[in-house]
């Protein structure tokens, strides 16, 4: 037992010791911080004074209406964007799972290509090919008829979803596709035997048994949701969209450090941001955990036989 807890030991340290550096000095630096703010004294000419002002960052930032309306953004977007990107990435590896895919890893390879660009470069792309002067796209919709500003109030959140889509569309379709080759091909071909088509296999067999890996990209991509801050960022720099400084939160607590130089403020948007993501994971965790256990198969009674029969004597 000794030599197993060294082993244990020994091999976690180096992950605990990467964590805290990491993820809880920089958590921890940032409630400390957001707890004080700097102010001028001599209007603006004197010296720089730190003072402790408790919770009053957290009620500037709450009370903030760009702020708030930063979280009704995200949840649109997380409406529209989430829905979109399982569906299509569950669809694509359903695809490239079913006997009538051909020429499979050239697919693999293609769609997940995208995920290899970073995402500013991403953003850039997109930023072309939705200006009007210069994006063909554009040209080729208004000749055709169909006009749509992907600039304007109404098409930016679009935008932006697109872009995120064509990132991590092919990304997450991966982990389906080797969620899917994990299940035992006996399971589907007794299923083929008993005469199932292709849909009902498909969404009846192999759709509750990848659930877990399902379970894992939607938390996940919540928390990526709610870190919004790239592709809206590249949006407003130049390009006339309805995008503003403090269109997400991460943007405003951006705004808040760089352009203020309001870091207590900006530290306390980011600790809001934070603990909403991990009530959402919570959330998210308990009510797939439920689910399963809901869904869980309950072993089947005894069965009663009856007494034997006693035989009469003659």
């Amino acid at each position: 037992m000794k030599a197993r807890t060294r082993a244990a030991t020994l091999l976690l340290t180096p992950f605990f010791v990467l964590f805290t550096a990491v993820m809880v000095v920089p958590i921890g630096y940032a409630v400390w911080l957001s707890l004080f703010t700097e102010k001028q004294s001599g209007l603006g000419f004197g010296g720089t004074e730190t003072l402790f002002t408790g919770l009053d960052n957290y009620t500037a930032a709450l009370g903030d209406r760009a702020f708030v309306e930063g979280f009704g953004v995200l949840l649109g977007y997380c409406l529209l964007y989430i829905p979109l990107l399982l569906a299509g990435a569950l669809g694509l590896a359903l695809l490239l799972d079913s006997a009538l895919a051909r020429a499979r890893r050239f697919f693999q390879l293609a769609l997940f290509l995208p995920h290899a660009v970073p995402g500013i470069i991403a953003a850039l792309i997109w930023v072309y090919l939705y200006t009007p002067q210069l994006s063909p796209v554009v040209q080729a919709m208004e000749a055709g008829g169909v006009g749509f500003d992907f600039f304007s109030p109404e098409g930016t959140l679009p935008s932006v979803v697109n872009i995120a889509l064509w990132e991590w569309l092919g990304y997450n379709m991966v982990i389906f596709y080797a969620a899917l080759q994990a299940i035992d091909r006996s399971v589907i071909e007794a299923a083929t035997v008993d005469g199932a088509g292709a849909w009902r296999i498909a969404f009846a067999i192999k759709v509750p048994l990848v659930r877990a890996s399902i379970a894992m990209v939607g938390l996940f991509t919540i928390i990526g949701s709610l870190q919004l801050f790239t592709e809206p960022l590249i949006l407003n720099k130049g390009t006339g969209s309805a995008v503003t400084s403090t269109w997400t939160p991460n943007m405003y607590a951006y705004t808040a450090a760089f352009d203020r130089n309001d870091y207590g403020l900006a530290a306390a948007a980011s600790v809001l941001l934070a603990l909403t993501a991990a009530l959402l994971s919570f959330a998210v965790t308990r009510l797939t955990g439920r689910r399963k256990g809901g869904t869980a198969r309950r072993p089947a009674p005894a069965r009663r036989t009856a007494p034997a029969r006693k035989e009469q004597p003659a």
